[in-house]
C-alpha cells in the first residue's frame, strides 16, 4: 500500500511537471505571437488552466516532503503528550480541509459539466476539462493528508527533516 500511494503522490508531481512545461511554452507563445504579430486563440487562458493544474497536483507531493510552510515554534516549545496532541488537531483538521477542498473542487467539475459551462475567452473551451487537474490534485491532497493523520496515529509518521524546514 505504501508504495502504491507513493506511486500515486510521485505521478502528481510528475504531472504538474508536465503542466508547468505546457505553462512555459503557452507563456513563451504568448510573448512570441506579440512580437511577430500572430495570435494564439485563448492561450492566456490555457496558461492559466496549467497554472491550476500544476499548484493542484503538486500539492500531496509538497505535503509528503515535508516542503509545505509550518509554524515550528509552538511545536518546538511542546514536547511529549502535548506536541502530539497539536500534530493530530492539525492533521485532523488539515485532512478535514483537504477534504472540503476536494468534494467542491469535483462537485465544481461535476456541475460545470452538467451544465455546459464554457470559458469566457474566445476560445469557449468547456470548463470541466481544465478543472479537472484541480479537482484530482485536492483528491491526491487530502489522501496524502488523511495518510498523514493514519501515520501519526499508529506512530508510524516520519517527520521531514529537509531544508525547509531549517528556513522557517
Amino acid at each position: 500500500m505504501r508504495r502504491t500511494l507513493n506511486a500515486l503522490y510521485d505521478s502528481a508531481a510528475a504531472v504538474a511537471a508536465l503542466c508547468m512545461v505546457g505553462l512555459l511554452i503557452s507563456v513563451l507563445l504568448s510573448i512570441l505571437g506579440r512580437q511577430f504579430h500572430f495570435h494564439i486563440s485563448g492561450i492566456d487562458a490555457y496558461a492559466g488552466y496549467l497554472m491550476a493544474g500544476t499548484a493542484s497536483l503538486a500539492l500531496a507531493h509538497t505535503l509528503k516532503r515535508g516542503e509545505h510552510i509550518r509554524v515550528t515554534l509552538l511545536l518546538a516549545a511542546l514536547k511529549g503528550t502535548w506536541k502530539r496532541l497539536l500534530e493530530l488537531w492539525a492533521l485532523g483538521l488539515g485532512t478535514l480541509l483537504a477534504g472540503l477542498y476536494a468534494w467542491y473542487s469535483v462537485r465544481l467539475v461535476w456541475f460545470s459539466h452538467a451544465f455546459n459551462d464554457v470559458s469566457t475567452s474566445n476560445d469557449a473551451t468547456p470548463l470541466w476539462l481544465p478543472q479537472i487537474g484541480m479537482a484530482v490534485g485536492a483528491l491526491i491532497l487530502a489522501i496524502a493528508m488523511l495518510d498523514e493523520l493514519v501515520l501519526e496515529i499508529l506512530g508510524r509518521r516520519v517527520a521531514a527533516d529537509g531544508e525547509a524546514l531549517h528556513n522557517e
